[in-house]
């Protein structure tokens, strides 16, 4: 569930007062339930809204009408509370109380007794009245939610730090591969002699008891080759975020390149995301620079791949494709990998078209020795890779 925003507080309080002016008896101990009620329950509807404002601030049945009158008053422009107090109201609008610091001077009164006005509380969007003035509608909708239908290249630096929440909600897991250690296990297909031996000693040097065991499972390694050119750096920025945030990405092994490759695992580890992000880009000298995406793969091979680092892994290769140097360097360099690593999944940002074809370029070289392509350019996005990244079997060609 999302974070409630900051300024719930001040609008379950001003809403409380809203009620109260309007004949219910509501203290803050029912404000403060209201608050927490819209916090558990995360109304997306405005019926959900008004279900915990029924369930946290109406003593009785007698209260629902007056809540209602209220409710609509203050989200939804409809109606206004002095209809049931005997005032005078002026049209249907949203009730002002009477004490709001926005309202002028002339027009403050005890409450129960002036003129209605629009909540100053407002943080959603904006309706217009009947009489043609604009009503502010308060919204309790998170940030992060409307931000998971935008694009990551289209996101400031701020907005992109709203979805870390979002991101961690999410769990990268890798295929399973078999571990070198052994574990007891009634059904095993080997005898675990030091245990059998141990467990013989109460038995006289008898083996009564056969102890057996099999081999182990861990999951495989992630390992992250990520393109920070200029034309990736804002794609890039959100991986290397949701590889920080998510659940399972910890141990990750990642890289960076545009005109050459930087290991970035230490740099990743621990402190904020933006803080981590911000480290990357110090230790990165070539962030935002040209792209050779076949020398990066080259050299990760030849220093950490074929070394150890590459076999048996998952590896996921972050770029649109745009290469600068020589495509069939690429090629060469995307088939050695393609004989080390279990699975290769490529994020490319481009693929999101529907009229995207890996004609050209680093795309046409390295799609042959790819087992999955996704996009993943926004938080809707991010299901597909999950899925790819955790697929059990090789689909490659």
């Amino acid at each position: 569930m999302a974070d409630p925003p900051a300024d719930l507080p001040a609008v379950a309080a001003r809403f409380a007062a809203v009620v109260r002016a309007a004949g219910i008896p509501v203290g803050a101990d029912r404000a403060e339930r209201f608050a927490r009620a819209v916090t558990l329950v995360a109304p997306d509807t405005l019926a959900r809204l008004r279900a915990c404002a029924h369930a946290t601030l109406c003593l009785n049945h007698e209260h629902d009408a007056i809540l209602d009158a209220a409710f609509d008053a203050t989200f939804g422009g409809l109606l206004d509370p002095a209809d049931n107090r005997g005032g005078q109201p002026s049209g249907p609008q949203a009730a002002r109380l009477p004490h709001d610091p926005g309202v002028p001077a002339a027009e403050r009164s005890p409450a129960g007794t002036g003129p209605a006005g629009a909540l100053t509380v407002a943080t959603g969007d904006a309706s217009r009245a009947d009489d043609g003035r604009r009503i502010g509608i308060p919204s309790i909708g998170s940030e992060a939610e409307r931000l998971r239908h935008r694009e990551f290249g289209e996101l400031t630096a701020e907005e992109l730090s709203l979805l870390a929440g979002v991101m961690g909600t999410l769990r990268i897991a890798t295929p399973l591969r078999r571990s070198r250690r052994f574990h007891g296990a009634p059904a095993g297909y080997r005898v675990d002699l030091r245990t059998t031996l141990r467990l013989a000693h109460r038995t006289g040097g008898d083996p009564l008891r056969l102890v057996r065991r099999r081999p182990g499972q861990r999951r495989r390694r992630l390992v992250v080759l990520c393109d920070i050119s200029g034309s990736m750096e804002p794609y890039a920025r959100a991986m290397l975020q949701l590889l920080y945030c998510a659940h399972g990405a910890s141990r990750a092994e990642v890289f960076v390149f545009a005109t050459q490759l930087t290991r970035l695992t230490p740099v990743l580890r621990g402190g904020r995301p933006g803080t981590a992000l911000a480290r990357a880009g110090t230790a990165a000298p070539d962030w935002s620079g040209g792209t050779r995406i076949g020398a990066a793969v080259s050299d990760f091979l030849h220093r950490y791949g074929r070394r150890g680092m590459a076999r048996g892994a998952v590896v996921l290769v972050i770029s649109d494709g745009w290469e600068t140097g020589d495509p069939a360097q690429l090629g060469r360099a995307m088939a050695m990998l393609s004989r080390l690593a279990y699975r290769i999944v490529w994020v490319n940002p481009r693929t999101q078209s529907p009229r995207y074809r890996p004609l050209v370029g680093g795309m046409a070289a390295a799609w042959p020795h790819c087992d999955a392509v996704v996009s993943a350019h926004r938080v809707d996005a991010l299901g597909e890779l999950v899925a790819a990244l955790a697929a059990p079997h090789r689909s490659r060609g």
